[in-house]
């Protein structure tokens, strides 16, 4: 065929996917509705720019690629959210001891997939609490020989968190540690390891964390965990799409041992990693691939959109297959997180289709509603990078 017909053909399927979303437009019907009497679905509409290129890199790292021998190396994880960071330390051989969670939807999901873990809706900080439990757990000698990892609630220090709200408005500053209720969660965790003293730790966040106060805050931490007796590595701001995760996401490693040691920090990849190969996967009998039923407006406003444009008036971005994913994000408990738009598909992205650009395994399922299953996923830590981070953590510390 000649490329002159090829692009006639793309062109006449545009017009007539125009005319079927104004008809629906005009007529005050429901898209879903007119799809499901024409056999379709949405996705079988398309973009009227920019289709799926022809030549497109395939590449995509599961956890599978990551797994190490088991080890027994024990782990205590607070703040574990779904999961993310837990799912790369099991990958990398080491095994939970206890996880701790607040939420107790976000429990369910853990215990749903990993029902053999001891998973508790504990509050973190409530410390004597916290102590009497773990003590059960672990003993109550002050030299546990495993790790601590959490990650304290990040909203305090971040910035994309503070987006959602006018710069008039008084949420828009990023409060950090004068939030009353996670504010200070990051010293409550920190009195745990000072009382337990893991042979190593590690503290996961937001990079806003080390801009709060001037850095007085952070500092402060390291005075703290020196004092008790650790070698603190440099704070870290690990970039994930150089570590084999297809997003555009930046995290904050702060990592200290008892021993002694050097932390050894995992290599980046010379090139970040594309998202397009988290579309080359078949959706056939995963779970969590719900998708929106979008108004015959909205697509009319997605199907004009090229490669990683912004709908301003929905906030949602097209991906650009070529480059890693923006950031998934999570929303707060009180909305769902904002999915971006799929590529090839003038729809927003699926569940599974964010937790794949996260590197969560298709087998992994989030319970709850649909609005706080994206939270789940957009809260976590790549497990890839979360592999990565606990295969050094062995290799520096534990060989």
């Amino acid at each position: 065929m000649l490329v002159s017909e090829l692009n006639s053909n793309i062109c006449a399927k545009a017009q007539r996917q125009i005319d079927l979303l104004e008809g629906c437009v005009k007529r005050k019907e429901a898209l879903s509705d007119v799809l499901h009497a024409a056999g379709l679905s949405y996705d079988d509409l398309c973009y009227c720019v920019g289709g799926k290129p022809k030549s497109i890199s395939t590449e995509y790292y599961s956890l599978n690629a990551f797994a190490k021998k088991a080890n027994s190396i024990p782990v205590v994880s607070f703040f574990s959210g779904a999961g993310g960071l837990d799912l790369g330390f099991e990958a990398a051989g080491f095994s939970h001891a206890m996880l701790v969670e607040k939420i107790p939807l976000f429990c369910e999901t853990i215990k749903h997939n990993r029902p053999n873990w001891d998973v508790r809706s504990n509050d973190v900080s409530k410390t004597e609490e916290m102590i009497s439990v773990l003590s059960t757990k672990i003993g109550s000698k002050k030299s546990f020989d495993g790790v601590f990892v959490g990650g304290p609630p990040c909203q305090p220090f971040s910035i994309a968190a503070n987006q959602r709200f006018s710069k008039d408005g008084a949420n828009f500053k990023r409060i950090g540690f004068a939030h009353k209720t996670n504010g200070n969660l990051l010293f409550e965790y920190i009195a745990l390891i000072k009382h337990f003293k893991p042979v190593s730790f590690v503290i996961e966040n937001v990079p806003g964390l080390m801009d709060v106060d001037g850095g007085k805050q952070l500092n402060k931490a390291y005075e703290e965990l020196e004092s008790a007796g650790y070698s603190m590595h440099q704070p870290m701001i690990l970039k994930a799409q150089y570590y084999k995760v297809p997003q555009q996401r930046r995290r904050l490693f702060v990592i200290g041992n008892r021993l002694g040691k050097q932390f050894l920090a995992p290599n980046p990849t010379l090139a970040p990693l594309p998202v397009s190969g988290v579309f080359e996967k078949t959706l056939r009998g995963v779970k969590n691939h719900l998708t929106r039923a979008h108004s015959a407006e909205s697509v009319l406003r997605y199907i004009r959109l090229g490669f990683g444009k912004r709908d301003k008036l929905g906030r949602v971005d097209r991906l650009d297959p070529f480059v890693p994913s923006k950031t998934v994000i999570a929303g707060g408990m009180s909305g769902g997180g904002r999915s971006h738009l799929h590529p090839y598909i003038p729809r927003t992205l699926s569940v599974r289709e964010c937790a794949r650009i996260q590197t969560f395994p298709d087998d992994y399922v989030f319970t709850g509603p649909v609005a706080r299953q994206f939270t789940q996923v957009g809260n976590a830590v790549p497990p890839v990078l979360g592999a990565q981070i606990a295969d050094a953590i062995f290799n520096s510390f534990y060989r």
